[in-house]
């Protein structure tokens, strides 16, 4: 009889949904920080796109029954970052900014993990949202300096400074844009993810130029200095331009070459004369516009140099180095 009564125990302490276990593991996460940040994310999100957010929408939001989630926002409001009212969740002048300081700290999470490490770009935002309830203010504040007060993450979204201020971002989606036209493109949404993914397996991010080729309810076809891309509606829909130069553009910052021992640059582009096969070493080498990089070591004859891109230390020669566009990063 021992085997049925360790089947009721195991029925009662796993049952999906009512389970003890499962019901002392939620009622764990509704009283977490990552909880509280996930649920001012959301709402500070919504207030954003100009959708108000609900008990229905935070629910699916975070994958817990409303009646955990009425439990959550009481708490919430109790503690004074959220009201109620006939037109949904709004959040309080201490929610906002609690918002404001989860919102800073992933954005630097993602240009940090863009920047100095091999995560790759389809990983950045779950490997950001798991590690922004991990910080203090002082830390984000110190990491912010650290990396020399970057104004945009690797999507083109702007990360609030130390006071809670965001650079406007300003543009049309790529959907929108007139054919024939010039873009540049400022900003990609990472999510959903299987869109995101598609962007990046296409190569496209932001600083980049496009002709706009065609632009139909079936597919927007565009061309870059790399390819022809073509995409379907709702991809581009998720990729933000702004009208950009007819012809040639200038190039902006200086060659990577100007770049004294020791000192940082970040990437701004990669000329348009580098095609075909170093164009594509470059991007295998991760060295992409908004990515830091470093000479550390000089060859005896001063030729090759070695940078280090993403914490890898990699081999430039001169004439390779000069099609590496970047602008100084101060202190």
């Amino acid at each position: 009889m021992g085997w049925i009564f360790s089947l009721i125990l195991a029925a009662v302490l796993f049952w999906p949904e009512h389970g003890l276990f499962l019901r002392w593991q939620r009622n764990r996460r509704l009283h977490s920080r990552p909880a509280i940040e996930d649920a001012l994310m959301h709402i500070h999100q919504r207030s954003h796109e100009g959708r108000p957010a609900s008990i229905e929408s935070l629910s699916s939001s975070m994958g817990l029954p409303i009646k955990s989630i009425l439990e959550l926002v009481k708490k919430m409001d109790r503690q004074g970052l959220l009201s109620i009212s006939g037109e949904g969740l709004q959040l309080s002048a201490e929610g906002h900014r609690w918002a404001l300081q989860v919102v800073r700290a992933h954005r630097l999470f993602e240009r940090y993990l863009a920047d100095e490490t091999a995560v790759p770009m389809e990983a950045l935002h779950t490997t950001a949202h798991r590690l922004e309830h991990t910080v203090s203010i002082d830390q984000v504040n110190k990491m912010d300096a650290d990396m020399g007060h970057p104004a945009f993450d690797p999507q083109g979204d702007p990360i609030p400074n130390e006071s809670g201020e965001v650079q406007p971002l300003s543009g049309q989606a790529l959907v929108d844009f007139p054919q024939n036209g010039h873009a540049r493109i400022v900003h990609i949404e990472d999510e959903p993810y299987e869109v995101y993914a598609q962007i990046i397996a296409e190569g496209l991010e932001p600083g980049m130029l496009l002709t706009i080729v065609e632009s139909s309810p079936t597919r927007v076809v565009v061309e870059s200095d790399r390819d022809e891309h073509v995409l379907a509606p709702v991809v581009a829909a998720n990729i933000t331009v702004q009208e950009a130069p007819t012809g040639v553009v200038e190039q902006q910052g200086e060659p990577l070459t100007t770049l004294p021992m020791g000192e940082k640059g970040r990437v701004v582009a990669i000329g348009a004369s580098c095609r075909g096969l170093t164009r594509r070493r470059f991007l295998d080498l991760g060295i992409t516009p908004g990515v830091s990089i470093e000479p550390v070591m000089e060859s005896a004859f001063h030729d090759p140099t070695a940078y280090r891109v993403r914490g890898t230390l990699i081999a430039l020669r001169r004439e390779q180095a000069d099609m590496v566009w970047i602008e100084k990063i101060e202190g």
